[in-house]
């Protein structure tokens, strides 16, 4: 079984994108090699891994409030392991044994579970499907930010793919991703996680232990009262339904310039930003400035520049708009539509 036969089953069970990544290539490039989320520590048998990527629908994007995205991220999550699935148990049956990866899984050992036993958004990467944005997020030409990923991980040793040397982001001279932060937490090519799970988790494992650990020491009456207020409430809520519980805060994602999705759809609603400030703009062009004078910058050493792509940023985005117009045009006068 080869790389594109695989490529073509992924595509069959309805994987929005799919990539190949090579194990031998991720175990010897850790996202962080102080700890090490690669296959070698999942299993020494595994030679590929298969990446899968499901498009968020952007509808969501439009909503007011975070709660119709973080519903509809889990629905995508659900299809993605199915698809992850019957891949995987399609190659055993080829005579390749294969499992799935757990795609928001997190490790208590990696960073106080910061981390999962693999990153998603590198496999992503090395296996050729995008680069780092400003905020970290991994960014495909085709659908931006706007996506989720998981990994199959087998025995078939594969042919992987190269990965983007072209930055896909637009970076400093964009920042809509930093302006759009409501707790400020995009740093240059990094992120503050615990500024972001902020507005991301309302509901999460910190604001649970907060609640409960207050709620000890507190008299029967209060206790009382705790047990019918709005976080015990939100607690059940995101238990049932992950509603509040699920971590995602779409403004990042729902502001990126990049991809068709957001030109066809997002464009107009997200032109303004309404979190944008004066301080803002001014950390924006001093990561710019920084860029433009070879300070050194954490997130983009020479170790992540791999990344991040190597060789800079170099107008992928107008290319993309380019060819999505065109095609638009063709669409419009094949349909007899003007």
């Amino acid at each position: 079984m080869d790389a594109a036969e695989v490529k073509q089953l992924g595509a069959s069970l309805g994987a929005d994108m799919i990539g190949i990544a090579s194990a031998k290539m991720l175990n010897a490039f850790p996202p962080d090699p102080r700890y090490p989320q690669t296959p070698d520590r999942i299993s020494s048998y595994v030679k590929s891994v298969i990446v899968i990527v499901q498009h968020i629908p952007v509808a969501a994007f439009r909503a007011k409030q975070n709660i119709p995205v973080q519903y509809i991220d889990m629905l995508v999550l659900r299809r993605m392991d199915k698809i992850g699935y019957r891949l995987a148990e399609k190659l055993e049956k080829r005579g390749f044994p294969s499992f799935l990866t757990a795609a928001q899984e997190t490790d208590w050992d990696y960073k106080k579970a910061s981390y999962g036993r693999l990153s998603t958004r590198h496999l992503g990467i090395e296996a050729g499907l995008g680069t780092f944005g400003l905020e970290v997020n991994i960014l495909t030409p085709e659908y931006g930010p706007r996506v989720y990923l998981t990994g199959v991980l087998t025995e078939a040793e594969l042919e992987p793919d190269e990965i983007m040397t072209e930055q896909v982001c637009i970076g400093e001279g964009c920042s809509r991703c930093l302006y759009s932060c409501p707790s400020d937490a995009v740093l240059h090519f990094g992120i503050d996680k615990r500024a972001c799970a902020v507005e991301a988790q309302e509901f999460g494992y910190m604001q649970i232990t907060k609640f409960f650990n207050n709620f000890i020491g507190k008299s029967r009456s209060e206790k009382v009262a705790d047990l019918k207020s709005r976080d015990v409430f939100g607690f059940w809520q995101g238990l049932l339904r992950v509603v509040g519980s699920f971590g995602d805060c779409p403004r990042c994602l729902a502001v990126c310039p990049v991809g068709n999705d957001y030109h066809a759809y997002l464009a107009g609603p997200q032109k303004h930003i309404p979190e944008r400030t004066p301080e803002k703009e001014a950390k924006a062009k001093g990561y710019k400035e920084a860029r433009k004078n070879g300070e050194e910058i954490a997130g983009l050493n020479e170790w992540n520049r791999r990344w991040v792509g190597p060789e800079g940023y170099k107008g992928i985005v107008a290319r993309q708009l380019k060819s999505f117009k065109q095609r638009q045009r063709e669409r419009e006068e094949a349909s007899g539509y003007s």
